[in-house]
This record gives structure tokens, C-alpha cells and sequence, in this order.
């Protein structure tokens, strides 16, 4: 146990380094397999279970005393089990929630009282106790590197004489070691899984970094070398001892920014180690997470050769001659496969100009830097130009000194617009979460240059000058003066970019001046709203200057701090500059000011409040979701879950939401017990609140146990009650969305209809956004798997709007509308009022749409329709062209597809004249074609298709000449008894032809029929049945031809 801990478990380190079991599904799989291994160890190795351990396993927990029954001693607080050791001491004891447990037996029992509990508890034991085997067994047993010879030692005691104890130690050592390897086992399993590098891999980005490697400030690293020279036949230069740990090589690097990195290039990827111990060469140990490649380490670990990575990067990917071995090098914070990237214009601190970011393929962009030159169109650019240069050239007499001395202009950036041209489209937003950012609402082009200079811009302008020249005290006075200007107009906010005071205030944030500070941020926070002053923010360095004010010890600072970073990032680059300088961990930092609940302590409230605001905005990233995981976020989010203070809560919810994408958070949102927080908040009287809520549920109930924990926890009530608010449109599509997935559970349909939510939905069928449509009609489609609701559909007057939507061109509405039409056509009375509006053509025509999801539901809600129209053979031959389509999407690629086309065909094939028509656009074939697959389902289908195939013409002796006839015999084999009896059925169809006798007899269908025919499903025992028979029928006849 304690070798798969130490070398499979995912560990990190939550604030104050206590080392804790992330929320993985890796580490869930392997709690569920411990626990297993504990709840039965007293049954099956009673003795063993019996054994007390050398020292008690100590945790935190959290049980109280009411859990415990029979077999134990309550005092008030205190339990303690009536089994005791030999010495007298209980063998369970309970004390001010610490639990002390002694063998195998309490253990086993305390799992079964923990119930629903007892993976926390799990969890709890194995963060206490890091290697469980030194309390239970002794010291000399701990988990150790290399060679373990604590059992040899063991045997040996057991040799020299009789034992029961060594015995017993022996035993229970060999089950932990069995259990070590199961673990070890199944993780290697799911990690394999992932990508997997190589030596030649390894080779080639080793050797396209040395070329970008050197002493000039534009390389990316100062040196780059392996620790080895030697290289073995299989590309490898680690010794051989530890290739077989997936060990392929060493390397030494040395970047500008920081101490040089010893790393280990492994198949399962990149990370630390342990770097070079004197006089006992290296040490192997890994020290920090695994990357998928260098330049993904490098840039989680140097902000420089990240920089100067962008720099590279248009020659780096167009080395030809690595390309294959690059296809896991993505461009600067690529986070969405494919996602091309921004070109930004920016300017170190130092007065440098870094060259533009472009991204593979993007049509190079004309250069910006003319802008600098002058030649604008408008004098009146020229002129505010000027003015800014002059206030710039000002600003380096200011007496506030910084810590760094640096002047303004050397910090601004030198991009100029002509009065009243539109933003380059290099600013634009790029959002990299699959929600939309707020900024993708209103595009930059919207904001047009100050073509008349306000009053304001020139108030601002004057004070900049005092504030740039002036002491302390009157910087102090001419902030105070500037936040009199309405901050949050925008050509007050426009005024402090083209007047240049935007890089006095970044630079006061470099002083040592808290009252500048404070006075900075004040202003940075109000105007930071407006995305061009973001952009120009984060071009400035002042990310990183907000970043190292969150370690001061100045509460006001730092809530400034984070709610200005919460404000600025609002975009890809400047979530990836709060990461990359350590933001996350300190933003998580901020959750940690206070416990829940202590209203005296309002300004540490506060903090918390700034720092899950500003982790909000950082969590549209998916690297950055997992930094808030890895830097122990989660567990503080669940407790601030619990008060009651909406101001803080709704930035925890938005936080949450917005990660519950990653099935990890997911997994954690539903152990942690938020769901229960989730469902009381939807109660709560602030809206936002509500809609955060209903969109992590949402987003969560994608898994089972989610859904059943919501209906538990009484959720389905006030999400049904939330449906009366149609007037906020956001929150309706939240909740539609969480009914949504919800009613995949068919217990919370029955549910829903208690609290006549169905009456609900089909109201909202008309006059809604696309968002809130696609919710409601994928709701009514789960709700409709149930036949009363069919009829509540139909009665309320759902199926006439719904219908009309088939007309729609969102792809996620058709999908839905598709499987809630189908779902409604399953009933007679409904399939009626469905084909006298024309809605079988409607879906017949949705086969044409390019999309594969929209062709395989449109697929699937024509079965029911053309098994429940009244003249269905006619309907479908009514569609001109209609089977001639149909048969060709057997062409397919998509899996789904053909399952859902193979339905259609199998109920469309069931009329003889449609069955001739589709014979002759080649049906046979076609569906010859498809029987060499493994997807169950696919099969099932195919089978009934070819089944109802076989009632035309030849299309028997077809099937056999395409060589469908053996796939067929193979798919008895399957374990799906659907899959079965549809391959019997179509094997009785297709032995009515001579020839397929002949071939299912020589693949061996006889043996398998008979099994089948004592089978208790009456159509696969008759199918089987009629089969053998024919081929008996074939051999008889063949016996008495030959001898008469």
C-alpha cells in the first residue's frame, strides 16, 4: 500500500504544505480499491484482522459519536470500542474528533459506519498516515526505494522456529503486498492512457532548443545538456536500471531567469527531480508534476523562456524537419486544441520591444510600429502624441522613489491610433474557457479614439503632472483628485492611456509608498473595466507587480490587488501572466484569511471575497483550473460554500461553475459535499447567486451519483419554481440547462412530474433565445422517455412548436428537438398530429445537414415515426429522393450514424416496395459492408436491417455472396442477448438460401444455435430453432440426392 501511495497516488501541498490527495479519478479508483480491500479483510483473513497494529492509525475525522452502535462505550463526546488490546488499551478510540484505530477488525467496522463517508474518511487516514505499513507493522516494514528485503528478513524469523505472531506478520505483509501491486496495477492502466514520449521525441526537441539556446537575452535558455553522453541501442541514455521505471535520459538546464533545473525526460513525460547529491550521482526522485514535453515544463517554470519563447516561436515551428516529433508543442498558453493565437504588441519593462506572437498558418499581420513614427492622419493625433511624450519625459524627475527605478516612457507602449480608427484586431479577446467571457459580448471595434479632447483629458493630464513630479504627499493629493473624475466613463478611462498617466500608476505600484499603492490601485480598479486599459495593463508589467502585492501584509492592498487583477483578467494572455508568476497560489492563499463563519473578522471576509473574484476571472484557463486544483483551492471553496454572505458567494459559485467543465472538479464538487450547498442556494434572493448554482449543477450533472445527491438534497423543487422567472433570461437558461441533465435520471422525471414542471417547459417553447430553447427541448426529450409525459406534451399543445423548430439551424436545437420528436412519436396519437404538420418531412430533410450528431437523431426519430404512421410505406415513398439518401449515409464515418441509419432501414424495410426501391440504390451491399465491426449497438441494428433485408428478390443469396453471412455467426458470440437475438433472427432469414447453410455450417452457427435454443427469450429460442432446422433440412435433402 504504502509503494502505490507514494509512486501511483496524486499528491499536493494545500497552503501550508501539508501534503493532501488531489480529487482525481486516479486517486478515487484508488480509494475505492483500498476501501474494498479493508471492508473485507475481517471476513475473509479473520485471524490477521485480529492483529494490533505496532501504533494506532491516527486521523482527523468526520464522525461524531451518534455513528457508533453496539460494540462500543459512549461517554458524551468520546467513544471507544469494548475490544481491547492485551495491554487493555481499546482498539478503536474517538476523542475530539481524532480517531485512533488499532487493527484490520475496527477498521473494517468503521467503514461500514461510515457509509457515504467513508471515501473522506479514507481519504483522511491515508493524508495522516503517508505509509500505513510502518504503523501497522513496525518501522523496519516502512516502503523504501529500491530492493525491500523486510520479508526476506520475515521468512527468516519464520524458519528459525515457530511464531504465531511472525506468522501473522508474514501473512499480512504478503496481502498489503498484493494489494501494492493491484493498485500499482490499475493506476498504470489509466496513466498509460495518456501521451507517451520516446527517445527520438525526446532527441529532437533536445537538439531544436540547443538552437535557440546561447548567452545573447533573445535565447530562450542559457545551456541545455544531458547528464550523460552515452546512449544505448534503444535511444535511451538512462541506465538500464532505470529504463525499467520508463527513464529515457537526464538533462541539465540552465534558463536566464532562475537556478538551473535538473529534469527526467520519462515515457509518461517530463518532470523534476531530485538534481545531482554529492558524491552519490542523482537523485531520481520526482519533485514536481508531469508535463507532456520540455516546452511545456520550461514554460510553467520561466517566465523568460516563455517570453522569449514568442519571440522564437514563428522560426521554432517552422523547422520542417521535426514536425513529427513536435505535435504535442503548442503555441504560448494553447489551451483549446486548435485555438489559433493572439498577436499582441508588447513592451518589456526595460524599454526593449518584443517581436509579435503568430501562430502557425495565421496570415502574417502589416506592423504597427508606424503608428510610433507619426504619420497619422490627424493633426490632432500628433498633438496629444506630443503632449503624452512630454508628460512621459516629465515623469522622470518624480521624487517617489521605486524599488526599481524605471521611467514611464520606459514602460509605454507605443502603439498610436489615428483618431476615430477602429482597434487593431491583435487586442481582441480571445476566450480560452467553453463559456464565452464577458469581453467576447463587446468586441473591442466598438470603441472608437477620442476624436475631440474632453475637459477631462485635460484635467487628467494636468494632475499627472503633480503626481509625477511631486513628493509623496501631493502624489497622494492628485490620485485623491483624479478618482473625482467619473472613472467609469469611458473617455475618462480612454484619457488616462493617450495622456500616459496609465504608467505612472503602474510604477507607483513598483513603491515602497502603500498610500501610492492604495491610491493606484483605487483608479487602476475603476478604469481596468474598460478593455483597452486591460490590454495596455498587461502590456505594462503591471500584472506581475499586482501579483508580488498579494504577499503584503497590508489587508487593503492586497483586496485591491486581487479585485484589479479579477478585472484585467478577463483574457488569455493576461490569465496566463497571473499563472506564470505565481498568482494562483497566492489567490488561493487569500481564501485561507479566515474560518467560515466570525463576522468580527469582516476585512478577512473581504480578502476572500477579492481573491475568489480574481480566480473566477483566472478560471476560464484550463491550465489555470488546474493550478486552483493543484494549489489546494478546492477544499477552501467547499468551506466558503457554507456561509451565508452573497457577496462572497456568488464569486465561489461563478469560481466553481466555471471549472465544473474538468471532471476532476466535478468528482470533487460531489464528494466535498457542495452539491447539498448548490441545492440551498437556489433558494437564496439574489438571482446571480441562483444562476451560478443552476449552471454548476448543470455542468455536474453529467454523472449519475450528481443527479441522485440533487434529488436527495431536494433540489428539483426550486429549480422547477425558478422556471416562473422568465423575465432573466440568463438564469432561465441556467436552470433549463440543470432540468436538463437532471431528467436523465428517470427517478427525478417522476419527480419533475410531481411538481408539474413538463405543463412548465412546454410553455417555454415559444418566444425564448436559442441558449434557453436548446435546455427546454432537451429536457421535454428526457421527460418524454416516460409515456404519461408523452401524453402531457400532447395536451398541452407542445408538439406544434416543437415541430416548428425543426426548422432551426443551431445545431445543439436540432439534435434535441430531434430526440424530443422522436420520443413523442413512440405514441400513436402524437405520431398523427407529428405527420399531419409535416414533421416527418421535416426530419427526412435534416439527413441532408452536414452535421453527423444532427443526421444520427434526425436518424433515430424517423424509427418511431415510421412504425407508428398509419400508411407509413407510402409516407416514405412520398419523399422524392428519400431512400435513395438514406441508404447512402450507409457511407458514413460516423459510427452513430450508421447505428441510427441501420434502425431506419431495419422499420423502412419492413414495406416490400420501399424494400425494392432501396435493393436497387444498393442497400445489400452496403450493409454487407458494415459487418466487420466490434460496437455492439452498431451490430444489434445492422443485423435487424439485414434481417428485414432478406424479404426481397435475391437479397438472401446477396448478403451471402458480400460475405455477411460469417460476420453474422460471429456476433452469437457477444454477451448483449439484443445482439444475439437480432444475429439469430437475420441467420434464420438468410439459411433459407442454400448456400448460407453451407458457410454458417463450416463456421461453426450448430453449436452455437443449440445453446440458443434453450433459451428463455421466446423470439432469439424460435429464431435458433427455425435456423437449425433449415440447415438440417439442407443436409437431408443433400444425403437423399446423393444416396437416394
Amino acid at each position: 500500500m504504502g509503494a502505490a501511495l507514494e509512486r501511483a497516488a496524486q499528491w499536493t501541498a494545500a497552503g501550508s504544505g501539508t501534503g493532501m490527495l488531489e480529487i482525481t479519478p486516479l486517486n478515487e479508483s484508488l480509494l475505492n480499491q483500498i476501501i474494498k480491500f479493508a471492508e473485507e479483510f475481517s471476513t475473509k483473513h479473520p485471524e490477521e484482522a485480529a492483529f494490533v497494529f505496532r501504533e494506532p492509525l491516527e486521523w482527523k475525522t468526520q464522525l461524531d459519536s451518534s455513528a457508533f452502535g453496539e460494540g462500543y462505550v459512549i461517554n458524551e463526546a468520546a467513544v471507544q470500542s469494548e475490544a481491547t488490546s492485551r495491554d487493555g488499551q481499546p482498539l478503536l478510540l474517538l476523542s475530539a474528533s481524532t480517531l485512533r484505530v488499532r487493527s484490520f477488525d475496527q477498521l473494517s467496522r468503521l467503514l461500514h459506519i461510515a457509509m457515504e463517508k467513508k471515501l473522506k474518511e479514507a481519504q483522511a487516514c491515508l493524508e495522516a498516515n503517508r505509509d500505513p505499513i510502518v504503523k501497522i507493522l513496525g518501522p523496519e516494514y516502512a516502503t523504501v526505494e529500491g530492493e525491500d528485503t523486510s520479508i526476506l528478513h520475515l521468512f527468516d524469523k519464520v524458519k528459525r522456529g515457530y511464531d504465531p505472531e511472525t506468522e501473522t506478520k508474514m501473512r499480512i505483509i504478503l496481502l498489503l503486498h498484493q494489494l501494492d501491486l493491484q493498485l500499482l496495477s490499475s493506476s498504470l492502466k489509466q496513466i498509460s492512457q495518456g501521451v507517451r514520449l520516446n527517445p527520438a521525441a525526446v532527441n529532437s526537441e533536445v537538439n531544436l532548443l540547443k538552437n535557440f539556446s546561447g548567452k545573447g537575452e533573445d535565447t530562450v535558455l542559457e545551456s541545455l545538456e544531458y547528464t550523460s553522453d552515452y546512449v544505448f541501442a534503444n535511444g535511451c541514455r538512462a541506465p538500464p536500471w532505470r529504463q525499467v521505471h520508463g527513464d529515457i535520459c537526464y538533462l541539465v538546464i540552465k534558463p536566464h531567469d532562475t537556478d538551473p533545473l535538473y529534469i527526467t525526460c520519462n515515457t509518461a513525460g517530463v518532470f523534476l527531480n531530485g538534481g545531482q547529491l554529492q558524491g552519490k550521482g542523482l537523485d531520481y526522485e520526482r519533485k514536481s508534476d508531469v508535463y507532456k514535453d520540455i516546452v511545456t515544463f520550461l514554460r510553467e517554470r520561466s517566465p523568460r523562456f516563455a517570453e522569449n519563447m514568442a519571440k522564437q516561436e514563428y522560426s521554432f515551428f517552422k523547422e520542417p524537419a521535426h514536425e513529427k516529433n513536435y505535435q504535442y508543442v503548442e503555441g504560448a498558453d494553447a489551451e483549446v486544441s486548435g485555438q489559433s493565437q493572439n498577436v499582441y504588441d508588447s513592451t518589456e519593462k526595460k524599454g526593449k520591444s518584443s517581436a509579435r506572437k503568430r501562430s502557425i498558418g495565421k496570415k502574417l499581420q502589416p506592423t504597427m510600429q508606424w503608428k510610433n513614427t507619426g504619420l497619422s492622419a490627424s493633426p490632432r493625433s500628433k498633438s496629444s502624441d506630443m503632449a503624452s511624450k512630454k508628460d512621459t519625459e516629465e515623469g522622470r524627475s518624480s521624487t517617489v522613489s521605486p524599488k526599481t527605478k524605471s521611467s514611464a516612457s520606459s514602460k509605454s507602449v507605443k502603439i498610436r491610433r489615428a483618431p476615430g480608427s477602429k482597434t487593431p484586431s491583435s487586442l481582441e479577446d480571445v476566450s480560452d474557457s467553453s463559456s464565452e467571457g464577458e469581453e467576447d459580448e463587446h468586441p473591442i471595434r466598438r470603441q472608437e479614439g477620442i476624436t475631440d479632447l474632453s475637459p477631462e483629458y485635460w484635467g487628467i493630464q494636468k494632475l499627472a503632472k503633480y503626481v509625477k513630479t511631486g513628493d509623496p504627499t501631493a502624489t497622494v493629493i492628485g490620485l485623491c483628485s483624479m478618482r473625482d473624475f467619473n472613472l467609469a466613463q469611458e473617455s475618462c478611462q480612454l484619457a488616462f492611456k493617450y495622456t500616459g498617466c496609465l504608467e505612472v500608476l503602474i510604477n507607483l505600484l513598483d513603491t515602497e509608498e502603500t498610500n501610492c499603492q492604495i491610491g493606484s490601485l483605487k483608479i487602476l480598479k475603476e478604469i481596468s473595466h474598460n478593455i483597452l486599459i486591460r490590454h495596455a495593463i498587461a502590456d505594462l508589467g503591471g500584472l506581475e507587480l499586482m501579483v508580488k502585492i498579494l504577499d503584503s501584509p497590508d489587508k487593503d492592498l492586497k483586496c485591491l490587488a486581487a479585485e484589479t487583477i479579477a478585472n484585467v483578467a478577463r483574457f488569455k494572455r493576461a490569465r496566463k501572466t497571473v499563472r506564470q508568476y505565481g498568482g494562483i497560489k497566492k489567490l488561493v492563499g487569500l481564501l485561507e484569511c479566515v474560518s467560515v463563519g466570525k463576522p468580527y473578522q469582516a476585512k478577512d471576509t473581504e480578502i476572500a471575497r477579492c481573491g475568489a473574484l480574481a480566480l473566477w476571472s483566472c478560471s476560464k484557463s484550463t491550465k489555470n483550473k488546474k493550478a486552483i486544483r493543484k494549489a489546494g483551492g478546492i477544499p477552501l471553496l467547499a468551506t466558503w460554500l457554507k456561509c451565508s454572505d452573497a457577496n462572497i458567494l456568488i464569486p465561489v459559485v461563478g469560481t466553481l461553475q466555471e471549472c465544473a467543465s474538468e471532471p476532476s472538479y466535478r468528482l470533487a464538487i460531489r464528494t466535498e459535499g457542495m452539491i447539498e450547498n448548490l441545492v440551498k442556494n437556489l433558494s437564496s434572493e439574489h438571482e446571480e447567486l441562483q444562476m451560478h448554482c443552476a449552471s454548476a449543477i448543470f455542468k455536474c450533472a453529467e454523472d449519475k451519483q450528481t443527479r441522485d445527491l440533487v434529488r436527495q438534497h431536494g433540489g428539483l423543487q426550486p429549480l422547477s419554481v425558478l422556471l416562473d422567472n422568465s423575465e432573466n433570461k440568463k438564469l432561465l437558461a441556467a436552470v433549463t440547462g440543470a432540468i436538463w441533465k437532471c431528467a436523465i435520471s428517470i427517478e427525478n422525471v417522476s419527480k419533475f412530474r410531481e411538481y408539474q414542471t413538463i405543463e412548465t417547459l412546454v410553455g417555454l417553447l415559444t418566444d425564448q433565445p436559442e441558449e434557453v430553447l436548446i435546455n427546454v427541448v432537451g429536457a421535454l426529450g428526457e421527460c418524454c422517455q416516460e409515456p404519461v409525459n408523452r401524453s402531457t406534451v400532447r395536451r398541452c399543445g407542445g408538439i406544434p412548436p416543437l415541430v416548428k423548430l425543426l426548422t432551426a439551424t443551431d445545431q445543439a436545437l436540432l439534435v434535441n428537438v430531434n430526440k424530443a420528436v422522436g420520443a413523442c412519436a413512440t405514441e400513436t396519437e402524437n405520431m398523427t398530429i407529428i405527420d399531419s404538420l409535416d414533421g416527418v418531412r421535416l426530419l427526412w430533410s435534416l439527413l441532408k445537414n452536414p452535421d453527423p450528431d444532427v443526421q444520427a437523431s434526425a436518424a433515430w426519430a424517423l424509427c418511431p415515426c415510421v412504425e407508428n404512421a398509419k400508411d407509413s410505406g407510402e409516407m416514405v415513398r412520398s419523399f422524392v429522393g428519400g431512400l435513395e439518401l438514406i441508404v447512402s449515409l450507409l457511407k458514413s464515418k460516423t459510427r452513430e450514424v450508421l447505428t441510427a441509419v441501420c434502425a431506419a432501414i431495419a422499420n423502412i424495410a419492413k414495406d416490400e416496395e420501399n424494400l425494392a426501391v432501396m435493393t436497387d440504390h444498393g442497400v445489400v451491399p452496403l450493409l454487407s459492408k458494415l459487418t466487420n465491426t466490434n460496437d455492439n449497438k452498431l451490430k444489434r441494428h445492422l443485423a435487424e436491417a439485414i434481417c428485414n433485408c432478406c424479404m426481397w428478390g435475391s437479397n438472401r443469396a446477396a448478403f451471402g455472396e458480400h460475405k455477411a453471412v460469417g460476420h453474422l455467426v460471429r456476433y452469437m458470440k457477444a454477451r448483449d442477448p439484443s445482439v444475439q437475438r437480432a444475429a439469430a433472427l437475420a441467420l434464420y432469414q438468410l439459411s433459407e438460401e442454400a448456400n448460407n447453410c453451407i458457410t454458417m455450417h463450416e463456421d461453426g452457427v450448430v453449436k452455437l444455435l443449440l445453446v440458443m435454443v434453450g433459451s428463455t427469450d421466446d423470439p432469439l429460442q424460435e429464431a435458433a430453432a427455425g435456423c437449425i432446422a433449415n440447415i438440417r433440412r439442407l443436409a437431408l435433402a443433400t444425403e437423399k440426392a446423393k444416396y437416394g
